[in-house]
């Protein structure tokens, strides 16, 4: 079996294979057939959020689970809420099935004639589909990494790795085969180390111990004590391998929280680097703007101090024109009056 990185919520158990063209995890519109088993609304509504990128599926999973507990449907809004963001390298394995149906089914197949071939020890059967196995598992990682771009979030090298590691684990592992035909993968996978590597098998089969000539004989004459040791050195064994599967487990669940955490903290600065950048193309504006006003200010006041000079100067003029007029009023009042009395009719 191999150890799984995470679990994520997989497919109902009726679910097998990878995702056909056209369902309800896949970027089109949902299909059906009169034979096909009625999928319910929350197995529609977890595919589309396993198909949408990572850095949607937070506010896509929360819009769900609200229309979910707006309907009544607590169950589902339970289940939708629970759903576990996929890291960037799941994602993208998640992809290959919805968008590659065939290939993914030719894949399957090719793990399962692996690992019946393994089982088998089938030495010559071994080597003819191990060796297809790097090429075919090269191939698919360049084309999830190929679809990823495509869909705007092109892989690291690191996340190129976890595919080839979660096809890897497909190949050997029946259980992670169900899983990533599932299309919800959260984490990646990883291959159990006994897998062969290629041309043969990479380690010895599960056989019984030989018998030594001096080894105890069995039955009734074996030492009690001896047994007891034995019984409690496997208990002890058993102990520690549950304490290093939880351990494992643990590790693996804090490593997929922070791989999660850091691709959110990638995407934010991103976004805050997006946003600093338009700030500073609105502050730049807002600079030029400011200069042009202050521009167009200098010269408004320049031409209000020449209005008010003007205006100034026109209001002198005009003191100057009434003093004058009335000066020559009273002037001409006089002359009136001084030419009344020197009248000869007097």
């Amino acid at each position: 079996m191999s150890t799984r990185r995470e679990d994520g919520p997989g497919r109902r158990d009726g679910d097998r294979g990878p995702m056909p063209a056209g369902s309800a995890g896949s970027a089109g519109s949902a299909g059906s057939t009169e034979d096909a088993p009625s999928v319910g609304p929350v197995e529609s509504e977890l595919d589309l959020l396993y198909a949408a990128p990572p850095s949607d599926f937070v506010s896509l999973r929360e819009r769900h689970a609200g229309a979910a507990r707006s309907a009544g449907r607590k169950e589902d809004a339970r289940r939708l809420h629970a759903a576990r963001r996929p890291t960037l390298a799941a994602w993208a394995a998640n992809l290959l099935t919805r968008s590659l149906p065939e290939e993914s089914r030719r894949f399957l197949e090719l793990g399962r004639a692996l690992r019946e071939a393994y089982r088998a020890l089938d030495a010559d059967g071994l080597k003819e589909l191990s060796a297809q196995r790097r090429s075919v598992v090269t191939a698919l990682s360049r084309q999830a990494a190929d679809l990823a771009r495509e869909a705007g979030h092109p892989l690291a090298e690191g996340a190129r790795r976890e595919v080839e590691s979660t096809l890897l684990a497909v190949l050997a592992d029946p259980a992670a085969a169900e899983q990533w035909a599932g299309g919800r993968l959260t984490g990646s996978l990883t291959p159990p180390s006994e897998f062969p590597s290629g041309g043969g098998r990479s380690g010895p089969a599960p056989r019984e111990r030989p018998t030594r000539p001096h080894d105890p004989p069995e039955g009734p004459a074996r030492d009690e004590l001896a047994e007891r040791r034995r019984r409690r050195r496997q208990e002890e064994q058993a102990r520690a391998e549950r304490a290093a599967e939880r351990a494992a487990e643990r590790a693996a669940r804090e490593a997929h929280d922070r791989r999660a955490e850091r691709e959110d903290a990638d995407a934010a600065s991103r976004r805050a680097g997006d946003a600093v950048d338009r700030a500073r193309e609105e502050v730049s504006a807002a600079e030029r703007r400011l200069r042009e006003a202050h521009a167009e200010l200098a010269r408004a006041e320049r031409e209000l101090g020449t209005a008010r000079e003007r205006e100034h100067t026109t209001a002198q003029a005009l003191d100057r024109a009434e003093r004058e007029a009335r000066d020559a009023a009273r002037e001409a009042d006089r002359t009136a009056g001084r030419a009344e009395r020197r009248d000869p009719r007097d």
